[in-house]
Parts: structure tokens; sequence; C-alpha cells
């Protein structure tokens, strides 16, 4: 039997991203409200982190609430409707059902309906994981259009008497269009993963710990290994880091990354007007720059200062705040750069919208 030649999909040159949106809660949580919860102080919180404030979503606001209001401001930047996406990617890791997923339900707020739409679950390098993903739909002509999304409500996995990770978190959603383009606008993706370093940024339990001790059952597994009772007057799974071993693996692995990142897009930090890094930590930021040795001119987003750490919402979050503050950044080289719990990591260079 011969084998018919089948029709394949046009191939477009360049993607870019089109427009950006943002949505970031109302409440507005201190250093002095979290050192309510954490024998800490304003001036320890800011030295080792940055941060002053985060947002904390109502408990009425849930993940998806977040991402569509992202997500339709960032329509209307790109000048398209919900209808003509060719797909809903929605990065996140707090949407609290496994199924069905938070983008199948954005879809069909939004109107983008019959769009395909799945989560990633990639944590502080969702984000960037969902640009690689959308890069590659729109290139390979299986999209037009793609929305991607990064939206988290940490505040519904934290213990607040945590010291470890729980007064870094915040809520928050960002989101882009990526398009076809008239000239580059999106790197070659540099990502990968580190699972060895899983332990680095976990949860206090899975769920079926939870269900275990829900139904009287102890479970011998992690740290659900504690006294039954002691356990059960918390069974929800909470966040938890090794903070020291973030910091190095970020410090010392990251800048490296970002560099592949830029030798992939054959430029250097002299062409780069932006640097997006993901909002884990001032520090790391700052030791990034140095690394990098980013020159004076490129604006290096901060937005950590305000919102706090909100993992894959991060960086839309920075570029949306970037571009309101500074609209002459617009069509500038950006370098992005997400990583987090897994361990995971990506980044990209790209054309501001």
């Amino acid at each position: 039997m011969s084998i018919s030649a089948i029709k394949q999909a046009p191939l477009r040159e360049h993607t870019r991203i089109l427009g950006v949106g943002a949505y970031r809660p109302e409440i507005i949580v201190t250093n002095e409200d979290v050192c309510q919860w954490i024998d800490s102080s304003d001036e320890w919180i800011r030295q080792r982190t940055g941060i002053v404030t985060r947002h904390r979503a109502p408990r009425d606001v849930s993940v998806i609430d977040m991402a569509e209001a992202a997500a339709r401001e960032a329509l209307v930047a790109a000048g398209i409707e919900a209808s003509q996406l060719g797909a809903v990617l929605v990065s996140t890791v707090t949407h609290p059902h496994a199924t069905p997923s938070a983008a199948a339900q954005l879809t069909d707020r939004l109107g983008a309906t019959p769009a395909p739409a799945f989560d990633i679950s990639a944590a502080c390098a969702g984000y960037c994981y969902g640009i690689a993903q959308a890069d590659a739909l729109v290139h390979a002509g299986t999209a037009e259009y793609v929305l991607v999304v990064g939206v988290e409500k940490l505040s519904d996995f934290i213990d607040n008497s945590d010291r470890t990770i729980s007064f870094l978190l915040g809520d928050g959603a960002g989101a882009v269009i990526v398009g076809p383009a008239d000239s580059a606008g999106i790197g070659p993706s540099v990502w990968g993963s580190d699972g060895s370093k899983h332990q680095a940024i976990r949860m206090t339990r899975s769920l079926l710990d939870t269900r275990d001790f829900s139904l009287g059952t102890v479970s011998t597994k992690g740290e659900a290994e504690q006294d039954a009772d002691a356990a059960r007057e918390s069974l929800w799974p909470t966040m938890r880091q090794d903070g020291p071993t973030v910091f190095r693996w970020a410090v010392w692995e990251m800048a490296k990354v970002a560099q592949r990142a830029l030798d992939a897009a054959g430029v250097t930090a002299d062409d780069l007007a932006v640097f997006l890094p993901h909002q884990a930590n001032i520090r790391i930021i700052d030791e990034m720059v140095k690394q990098l040795k980013l020159p004076d001119h490129v604006y290096v987003a901060r937005d950590i200062v305000d919102a706090g750490n909100t993992s894959a919402a991060s960086i839309p979050l920075a570029m949306h705040r970037t571009l309101k503050e500074q609209p002459e950044l617009s069509g500038t080289l950006a370098l992005q750069i997400g990583f987090g719990a897994g361990l995971v990591f990506g980044a990209q260079v790209v054309v501001l919208p």
C-alpha cells in the first residue's frame, strides 16, 4: 500500500508578544502584618528579600477570576477578540482542582471556545514555559494567537506561621498574547529542570496524605510522619522551602541560563533595554545583574518590592508594570527568566509589546 502525501500546517517565520494584561488583588499585606504571624521585623524582611508589601486575594476571588481579568486586558492590548485565540495556556500551581483545568474554564468565560486549553505546572518558571509552547504553536501554524496566563493564589497554600517561604508570597495574575509578526520577537527558549533538588521547594504533604489523615489512617511519607493528632490540626498541604539551597542554586546557576538565552538569541547584555527576572528575592536579582554585567542603561524590574513573589505570575506582572511606568520601553529587547520548584527554569529574549 502506498502512503499518500499529507498536508501540514503552514509554518510562520516570526512571532512576538502582542499585548500584556495584569490583575493585582485589592488586599495589601505589609511586613508589619506578617510580623504578627512570625517572629521577625520589617527591617529583616526588607534586607533579606526586598519585600515591603504583597497582594493577597479575598476568599471569594479565585485563580480563574484573576486569570480572566488579566486575560481580558491582554486581549484589548493586543487588539484581538477571544474568538480568535487558537490556544489558551494557564501556568499555575494553585488551582485547587486537579481537573478540570483552569484553562478550560477560562476559555469558556472568555468566549474562546472551542480553543484547546491546558494548564502548565512549572511553578515560578511556568510563564516562561508557557511562552516556549505558545511560540512553538504559532511557529508551527497550529494556532494564530495564543493566550498565556501566569496566575497564582498562593495565599491558599501557605501557613502564615511558617518562616521558610510564607512571608515571601503574594497573589496575582499576568497574561500575554503571542501571535505572528513581521520580524523576530521571541528568541529561542532555554529551559530545563533538575529534579534531584525537588525537595528544595515542596508541599508539606500530598493529597493522599490528607485523605489518609481524614480517614484516621496515619501516612508514613515525608513530613506527614508527625503525630497523627498534630497532623489533623492542619490537614491542608502548605508550602515549605529550603532557603539556602534555593538561594545558592538561583544565584550560581540561573545567571548561566540567562547568558545562554542571550547567546541563543544572538544578542549581548548591551543590546538589552530591560531585565525581567522572576521576582523571587531582591538579592538574587541584584546578584544576577552583577554576574550578567548588565549595563546601567538596562531597566531592572523589581516588582517584588510591592508584589512579593507571585510564582508563575511574577514575570508578566513585572512586564506590565514596567510598560505602565516606562512606556517608552515598548518595542525594546528584554531578557526574561523564571526559576523555581522542581527545580525548573526557563528564559527567553523578547521584544516588549
